[in-house]
């Protein structure tokens, strides 16, 4: 048990004292801060109807902990799926492998440094939440029971779930990042649609929200009068606030059936990590077998002749950079496995057939999306493979290997959305055409960029997964691609952001090749 204690230990400052953790620490604060709207703000997280409620310490507490567990639900797999590829790329696992230590035992270790991470962060939350209560509270006293028991039957067991889910993908599909991000993008999608009606489909919500916006549903339902079906909205809705009626809400007192449902999913999770601790590795991933087997068969070659040097061909030095930019074209092209290229067509194919608005607002960043593990690596590779040593001490390292890799990248999403863009052309639509352009290279930068800054590419895949689940419900602020109404301003502010992320690429990569 020594043993297993240390690992969590180990593993869980390990990622605490990261920079995509610490950056996710204050995103997570100032997402908090949104939460709960100011008195005066022109936004709502949770509205049933136009109703609102006090901002007591049960709705404080209440709707925090609901939109804790979608968002920490949404970001914590992105921040949290690496541990045992982590173990693999420093050879902490070759010493695990040889450690007294079972499979299950290390896997267990794994998912309970992941629900540490996440509820961190969680606990970050609640505490900002207790902040904002004092400051905008309508002189309602505090009860900190209010607070703690939704955090508690909440988002705690969801994140529980979502560390079980990314010890799961990494032991099935450890060596297909991309894979791991496109099913968990699809599985939470799934999970949070779901419109369970009655106290036993309550049971399986991992979320555990449902339950409380169907009892807040009911009290506007009494409000009004009436049992037919009402508008009831979660998350971030612009627009009529100040025409906002408030209502009293005093928290839920939750059956024992849902509380046993809530550990139930506790039980499930351990369950499913016994289950799979037979399939795992424990680092044995044969990765050079077939290596081992290609060399034994080859046969041995006669002996060369003398070589004449005089008679070699004369180097030539070629200082362009086509040449740099087709590998890194090649590079992003082979990346992964081929049969995303078939999904890429489908999506290109979709963008050309598809109606217009349908094509820009939902098919295209679902299409760049696809290309996060291309991407997310585009300015890292050389420090994941070792060969940083000599790309940056090449000619001209940053005008030449940088500006490549990046109009790759460039060159790369603009292809796969050139059937939109050529349509876009036709309807002689120039501004919604540049804003196309410009959301290209905001990608691109904007991964070299986090991956810079870092050293990895998690942050990039958290972000990203984070701002296309935002553009795809239609938020106005997450709308990178321009596929709402927007002014000139928009404009005018995505080639601001273009211009800090790219010129800060370069700055900082300057700043890494003097210091290094």
């Amino acid at each position: 048990m020594q043993l297993f204690f240390a690992i969590i230990k180990f593993d869980y400052l390990q990622r605490t004292r990261s920079y995509p953790f610490l950056i996710t620490l204050c995103a997570a604060l100032a997402i908090a801060y949104t939460f709960v709207p100011a008195p005066n703000a022109s936004y709502s997280t949770i509205r049933i109807a136009g109703y609102v409620g006090y901002n007591n310490a049960a709705w404080f507490g209440y709707v925090t902990a609901i939109m804790s567990s979608v968002f920490l639900s949404l970001v914590g797999f992105y921040l949290v799926n690496n541990s045992i590829k982590t173990a693999i790329k420093t050879k902490v696992g070759q010493v695990v492998a040889a450690a007294p230590i079972s499979n299950f035992r290390y896997l267990a270790s794994k998912m309970a440094s992941n629900f540490l991470v996440l509820g961190t962060l969680l606990l970050t939350v609640l505490l900002m939440s207790i902040i904002l209560f004092f400051v905008y509270n309508d002189g309602y006293p505090f009860d900190f029971i209010q607070f703690l028991k939704p955090y508690a039957l909440i988002p705690l067991p969801a994140l529980f779930f979502v560390s079980v889910l990314a010890v799961v993908f990494e032991v099935f599909l450890g060596k297909y990042s991309i894979l791991q991000n496109i099913v968990y993008f699809f599985l939470f999608a799934a999970l949070l649609v779901s419109t369970p009606k009655n106290e036993l489909q309550f049971a399986f919500d991992v979320f555990g929200s449902k339950i409380v916006m169907h009892e807040m549903e009911e009290t506007v339902q009494g409000i009004l009068q009436t049992e037919e079906n009402i508008d009831l909205s979660i998350g971030y809705v612009i627009g009529n606030a100040e025409n906002n009626q408030k209502f009293h809400f005093n928290g839920i007192d939750f059956s024992t059936n849902f509380i046993l449902s809530r550990l139930l999913w506790l039980l499930f999770g351990t369950g499913i990590v016994v289950i799979i601790a037979p399939f795992f590795h424990r680092f044995d991933t044969k990765e050079k077998l077939g290596l081992k087997k290609q060399l034994n068969n080859v046969k041995p070659q006669k002996q060369l002749k003398d070589i004449v040097l005089s008679k070699l061909p004369k180097t030539v030095s070629n200082y362009t950079i086509i040449p740099l930019i087709k590998t890194e074209l090649l590079l992003l092209a082979r990346k992964g496995k081929k049969w995303l290229w078939l999904l890429n067509g489908v999506g290109m194919v979709l963008l050309a057939v598809l109606p217009l608005q349908i094509a820009h607002q939902f098919v295209l960043p679902m299409l760049w999306f696809l290309q996060v593990g291309r991407l997310s690596d585009l300015t890292t590779k050389e420090i994941d493979n070792n060969a940083h040593y000599f790309t940056f001490t090449a000619y001209r390292p940053i005008r030449r290997a940088l500006f490549s890799q990046l109009t790759a990248g460039i060159l790369l999403v603009l292809f796969l959305a050139s059937p939109l863009l050529i349509r876009m052309a036709f309807t002689a639509n120039l501004a919604t055409l540049s804003t196309l352009v410009l959301a290209g290279l905001f990608i691109v930068v904007f991964a070299g960029f986090a991956g810079i800054i870092t050293k990895g590419k998690k942050l990039f895949e958290l972000l990203f997964f984070m701002l296309t689940y935002a553009s795809l419900n239609g938020l106005y602020f997450a709308d990178y691609y321009g596929s709402l109404p927007h002014g000139s301003f928009y404009l005018q502010l995505l080639v601001g952001i273009v211009l800090l992320f790219g010129g800060g690429s370069f700055l900082i990569r300057k700043y890494h090749l003097k210091t290094m």
